[in-house]
Formats: C-alpha cells, structure tokens, sequence
C-alpha cells in the first residue's frame, strides 16, 4: 500500500484572493513504513513576500525569485503522488492550495477524497488536547529540534512519523536500519527524470570482517597438522 505524505508553505491563507504555494515537501510511505524516496520543490510565487509569512517559514521573495514557477513543477508532483492517498496535517488548507495552482496552470486537480488528515485523527484520539504538529511531536516523542522554522519536507518527514504513531505505532522490531531521506528530483521540463523507477529501501553498510594476524597464524598452525588438507591445495 503506497501513501504519500505531504506539505506546503505559502504566502499566506487566502488560496483564492492571491496568496501562493512556495514550497512543497513529499515523503512516500509503502506499507506505512517510510522509503527513501521524497519529492521537494521551492516555488516562485510569482508575488512579494508578506512578514508574516517569512516569520513562519524564512522564504524571502528574493530566495524564490530564481525558483521555478508552479505550471513548471506540476507534472513532475501529480507525477510523483499517482493516485496514493495523501496524508497531510489540516489537509483542507493544503488540498485547496494545491488544487487552486492545479487549475491555474491547466492540470487536472486532486479529489479531496483522497487526502487523510490527521488533524482530524489527532482530535479523534486525543479529544481536548493540543493538535498541531508540534504538539503531536511532543506527545509521541519525536525529534523535532530542527523545526526552528516551518520547512515542507521536514515537516512531511515528522508528519509521517507522527501518522505512523495516530494509526497505532510502528513495532519496534520492524525497525532494522536508519531510515535515509534522499531528496528525489523529478524535474520533466527539461527531459530528465532522476528517481528510480523502483523503491530503494534503507541497508545497513557493510561491515569488514578481516582476520587478525594472529587468527591467520592460529589457522596456518591448526592446517599444519592436517593431512591432505584442502586448504594446501588452493
């Protein structure tokens, strides 16, 4: 089963009246276990850039200025999230924002039946209680400490940690290596695609297991006393 989780950052909260996407973050689950493979774009919005907003995320319209434009991402995200679900924190804010860009560069827009929000789950389970992502941070005890600012991929990546944890916990014991995120590119307007067709999954590195000298002098000694010994005749 194939799940993505997603994240934006904008200039503002009015999809409709101006304000624009200017980042976007992905990060694919299979089997809610999260592979290494992520979609991440910044996007010049194509306007300034409101205070309020670089307080939040630290994205100044001159930063975004050299940027592609949404139009020239679109094809490269609808690609990357197929038909998945899409797991995304207060996901009408999100899904509108999207689908307002969709529209606007002439693509076909996302059903919002599609989006999992966990917004939603987290004041299900913990009625009363704090739900940002933050919070939820907090409560299930994961590493938020780089989250200084909002950023879309690092914020897809702790959502899908904390998604993981709404729908009952990933078992200890699946856990077998560290998980690596690795930023996938799939950039198609200038004819390139660099993500693997397949899924990569995290492998723990080789470790060297060369015999010491006196494991090698042990083994001469003990061959030695073999007759017709096999490793004599290599």
């Amino acid at each position: 089963m194939r799940e993505v989780v997603l994240d934006t950052e904008t200039t503002g909260f009015d999809a409709v009246g101006g304000d624009r996407l200017v980042e976007i973050g992905c990060v694919e689950l299979i089997n809610h276990v999260p592979t290494n493979r992520t979609f991440w774009k910044y996007i010049n919005p194509e306007r300034d850039m409101p205070q309020a907003a670089f307080q939040v995320h630290g994205l100044s319209a001159e930063f975004l200025s050299d940027k592609p434009k949404f139009a020239e991402v679109a094809d490269a995200l609808l690609e990357f999230v197929g038909d998945s679900p899409l797991i995304i924190h207060n996901a009408e804010f999100d899904m509108k924002f999207i689908n307002v860009e969709l529209e606007r560069a002439g693509k076909p827009t996302i059903p919002f039946a599609r989006a999992i929000d966990t917004v939603a789950m987290a004041r299900k389970k913990f009625p009363g209680a704090p739900a940002s992502l933050d919070a939820l941070c907090k409560r299930f005890n994961i590493d938020n400490s780089n989250r200084t600012l909002h950023g879309a991929l690092l914020d897809a990546q702790l959502l899908a940690d904390v998604y993981l944890e709404l729908m009952g916990g990933r078992q200890a014991g699946l856990v077998l290596t560290e998980e690596i995120t690795v930023s996938v590119d799939l950039d198609f307007t200038g004819g390139r695609r660099s993500a693997s067709p397949g899924i990569t999954l995290p492998v723990r590195p080789p470790r060297p297991h060369a015999p010491l000298p006196e494991e090698l002098a042990l083994h001469q000694a003990f061959v030695a006393k073999i007759s017709n010994a096999i490793w004599l005749k290599a």
